[in-house]
């Protein structure tokens, strides 16, 4: 499988969403041009799979398996693939690991094991990501947690797993506080052995990118990866006029898709891709449910306001 061994995670990362039929069966054939759709947005860093844009608490191991292989099939020739690793044991952790380097990831983004971060010491954390780096010779993403969560890696830990564990060179940055964003940024990138902080704080995205982040890594990539890449070249740039047009295209998709509850932001951005055309249903596996025709009705007319939909088209999508 193709593999991009001199990745370093950084620039502009969508997280691309899993579709499903209707009997909760990955839909293989709506996947595949999903991820053509997203990927041909130019300037993009990687991809992202097998996260929770994709539904991976809801996905088996094989499922997982299957995701990467039909990435890869697609764009893994063109794009460096980040592959999730959602464990609660270190063991497991480890066998996707070793499942994603075989099948030619490039990066392996990391999430908290939830059963053990309320009790969480640094030697759990350490212990945690050094099995993984033990299993894969490949960049590790640490995906932080806000802090309140219990599930959020503390500056103290978070700055000894940079230390002790090298393959660490990204963190996705969803702290959700900005002097902690801001302390992220300034203390990690400027680190001996950097690592880049990869925004994911979508629903404030300008005012986060405007801090130095060097990438972004969201599942509102899924539908607006376009937008994202002349937001964050505009950043890079300095051109804060650039930069606030195009926040304000993306400001009304932000407000519908990061709107409470949070666990239903996937399911909008399903139902926005039907809403597009890009996707023929928005099937979502089960704790989620379907949203309300309302809350349709509600994406439908931020997609129209940030001119990505005309005010006539698939009224009744969906």
């Amino acid at each position: 499988m193709p593999r991009h061994p001199n990745y370093l995670p950084n620039g502009v990362i969508p997280a691309i969403l899993l579709p499903f039929n209707d009997d909760l069966s990955i839909d293989e054939r709506s996947f595949r041009s999903h991820i053509q759709d997203v990927a041909a947005a130019e300037g993009l860093s990687a991809l992202t799979i097998n996260a929770h844009s994709t539904e991976v608490a809801s996905c088996t191991f094989e499922e997982q398996q299957r995701v990467l292989d039909i990435a890869q099939e697609e764009v893994g020739a063109r794009l460096p693939i980040v592959n999730g690793i959602w464990a609660d044991g270190s063991l497991e952790a480890a066998r996707i690991a070793r499942m994603a380097t075989a099948g030619g990831a490039s990066a392996l983004l990391v999430f908290p094991p939830a059963p053990f971060t309320l009790q969480q010491s640094p030697e759990m954390a350490l212990a945690h990501f050094k099995r993984i780096a033990d299993s894969s010779d490949l960049p590790l993403i640490v995906f932080q947690y806000p802090l309140a969560t219990g599930q959020g890696y503390p500056r103290g830990t978070l700055l000894k797993m940079c230390a002790e564990v090298p393959s660490i060179r990204a963190i996705k940055d969803w702290s959700g506080n900005v002097p902690q964003h801001e302390m992220h940024i300034r203390t990690l990138q400027n680190l001996a052995r950097p690592v880049n902080v990869l925004t994911t704080h979508s629903a404030w995205l300008l005012s986060s990118l405007v801090l130095g982040c060097n990438g972004l890594l969201s599942g509102s990539g899924s539908v607006i990866a376009d937008l994202q890449v002349q937001l964050f070249r505009a950043v890079q740039s300095n051109d804060l006029a650039t930069a606030r047009r195009l926040n304000d295209r993306i400001y009304p998709t932000a407000r519908v898709f990061y709107a409470e509850p949070w666990a239903d932001m996937h399911n909008r951005m399903k139902e926005a891709l039907v809403l597009l055309g890009r996707l023929p249903r928005a099937v979502v596996r089960p704790p989620l449910v379907k949203i309300t025709d309302a809350e349709i009705e509600r994406i439908r007319l931020a997609l129209i306001e940030a001119g990505l939909l005309g005010a006539t088209e698939r009224r009744n999508a969906a």
